[in-house]
């Protein structure tokens, strides 16, 4: 390898380039750029990967001299490292608020609240391009610059199903450590899984300093098959190595109650985390949590690793707002609800969170773990909202199947939205990957203006129709409310002079409560519904079109994508 460049550094991460290799002895299939503060002098060390020859390296010390080295991956193996090349991050800068609080203080949220009134009228004075992301998706089909996973060095792995052992004990002895009872100490219980407890306690290793750590026990009086089943979820997370994936410490199987220990998440699991904090955090907060979880999810897709069930409650929190993908439930009773999963070939599926193609034909891959995150997304700009609501599962199904999607959340950036609705196409094979999800949010936390339009901005529409993105289409009141379930209320907006789908455009929340909806989660679901219902008639009236013109045609209550 060549020199090694630093292009930018701020206070957690450093830009770094360099130049393709020089006569290869095969084709390079991508770059390890391992790295490590100099003060540790390589005894803990990192690394990324990237196909590109650049890279964004993040989750940096601020005012901190880091060593990094890079070397090529080839089909014939991998080249040397490059000479050690050093660089410093950037001091924090105090007044910018850290991605890292768990809460917002009053200086921090009235700091970012300038923040955003700024950036606002600078966008009002540049206008926005409603084309962004598929200009950008399509530009990192042909450069993927911003892969930058902070990964902990573990080499080339691929996921190993271990259902594959002839027995499944081999691969709980191969990717899990046995763990001393001794050095357990259970300190209280803090939920229930399928097996049994779940606790909160202590691992303390001689010459090491105590760490938290949740503990899952099994229960008293299991079946042998139970006893693989509980100590399958350990084979599977002890091949993870990532930063944004809970972390495995190890498992005690050689003695009664078998457990499985992992690292403790202080604020449990993200959608009850963020139900309590309503408000609390900035636009830039939650895309740094968002971030967080795709740079968790690239490395289990790169992996070759499907989750099936990724949800707000099975992504976990530490007290530094990192949030780590999860599918345990340490830290959560687990929910008998008939609604929550509906049973099909193969077991139960969350249908709220799950793809077309894999409700109706049991298809999971990365690309329905996309549709899934984007769920997610929406999750988390509602702070913990309940996807679709009070929908049923089959309201969820045949409306998904007719091409409604989710509205915006209230406060949600156009960019944010668009992207979720990106993910939610009904072909798989046209959803971006995982890459392209994460270097695109890379590029909105680098350039926080792009932001900060909101759905509900009567000045973000889009500058024409063709860029106009597929919402539902209505034809009357009555269309509006049945597709969001909220058809009882017909009756409030009438009696209170709302006739016209023009005249509840102009709604607000003051209004909605006036008129008689008195149910918090029934006035989110009408003024989410409302944002997209503006942006149609804005579509509408670009395009020409009057309702006098469609009183005769037969239109769904739904346009498919």
């Amino acid at each position: 390898m060549g020199i090694v460049r630093k292009d930018w550094a701020i206070h957690n991460s450093i830009a770094l380039s360099w130049s393709e290799v020089e006569q290869p002895p095969s084709d390079i299939v991508d770059y390890e750029v391992k790295y490590y503060e100099k003060e540790q002098e390589q005894l803990s060390y990192s690394s990324t990967r990237t196909k590109s020859t650049s890279v964004v390296v993040t989750g940096l010390r601020p005012s901190t001299v880091y060593v990094f080295h890079v070397r090529a991956r080839t089909s014939a193996g991998y080249t040397a490292y490059s000479p050690n090349f050093e660089f410093a991050t950037a001091a924090e800068d105090p007044d910018i608020a850290d991605q890292g609080q768990v809460l917002v203080v009053v200086t921090a949220s009235v700091g970012g609240f300038s923040l955003l009134v700024i950036l606002t009228l600078f966008l009002l004075i540049t206008g926005r391009c409603q084309g962004y992301i598929k200009a950008r998706m399509k530009s990192e089909d042909k450069r993927t610059r911003f892969h930058s996973g902070h990964v902990p060095f573990s080499g080339i792995k691929t996921y190993v199903d271990p259902d594959t052992y002839e027995d499944p004990t081999q691969a709980v002895e191969e990717f899990a450590k046995e763990i001393d009872p001794s050095y357990i100490c259970i300190d209280r219980v803090i939920g229930a899984g399928e097996f049994g407890e779940v606790c909160s306690g202590r691992l303390h290793k001689p010459g090491r300093k105590d760490i938290a750590v949740a503990i899952k026990t099994l229960k008293g009086g299991y079946m042998e098959d139970q006893r693989r089943e509980f100590l399958r979820e350990a084979s599977i997370i002890g091949q993870f190595n990532n930063s944004n994936i809970i972390r495995l410490e190890g498992v005690v199987t050689k003695s009664r109650p078998v457990m499985i220990v992992v690292e403790y998440m202080e604020n449990g699991a993200l959608d009850a985390f963020l139900r309590t904090r309503e408000g609390q955090f900035t636009v830039l907060q939650l895309a740094g949590m968002l971030r967080g979880i795709a740079v968790g999810m690239t490395y289990l897709s790169d992996m070759g690793y499907v989750h099936r069930d990724l949800a707000a409650r099975n992504i976990l929190v530490d007290d530094n707002l990192v949030c780590k993908v999860s599918d345990f439930g340490m830290s959560r009773v687990l929910e008998d609800d008939s609604e929550s999963a509906y049973t099909a070939t193969g077991g139960k599926i969350p249908i709220r969170w799950t793809a077309p193609e894999a409700i109706a034909y049991g298809k999971f891959s990365s690309a329905s773990d996309v549709w899934s995150y984007a769920i997610v997304m929406w999750e988390v700009m509602s702070y913990g909202e309940r996807p679709y609501w009070e929908m049923s599962n089959q309201d969820v199904i045949l409306s998904i199947e007719e091409g409604y999607r989710l509205p915006a959340p209230i406060g949600c950036p156009v960019t944010l939205h668009q992207l979720m609705l990106h993910c939610w196409q009904k072909e798989y094979s046209q959803r971006p990957s995982f890459n392209n999800v994460l270097s695109f949010l890379d590029k909105l936390i680098i350039n926080p203006s792009s932001m900060i339009t909101q759905v509900n901005d009567a000045l973000s529409f889009p500058d024409s129709p063709e860029e106009m993105p597929d919402y539902p289409l209505f034809i009357s009141i009555g269309d509006w409310l049945d597709s969001i379930k909220m058809s009882q209320y017909k009756s409030n907006f009438l009696a209170a002079g709302y006739t016209t789908l023009d005249s509840i455009a102009t709604m607000s929340i003051e209004d909605i409560k006036r008129i008689g909806v008195c149910l918090i989660g029934h006035q989110r679901r009408i003024i989410s519904s409302i944002q997209s219902l503006r942006l149609q008639l804005h579509h509408i009236h670009q395009s020409g079109f009057q309702a006098q013109n469609r009183s005769n045609r037969a239109l769904p209550h739904y346009r498919s994508n």
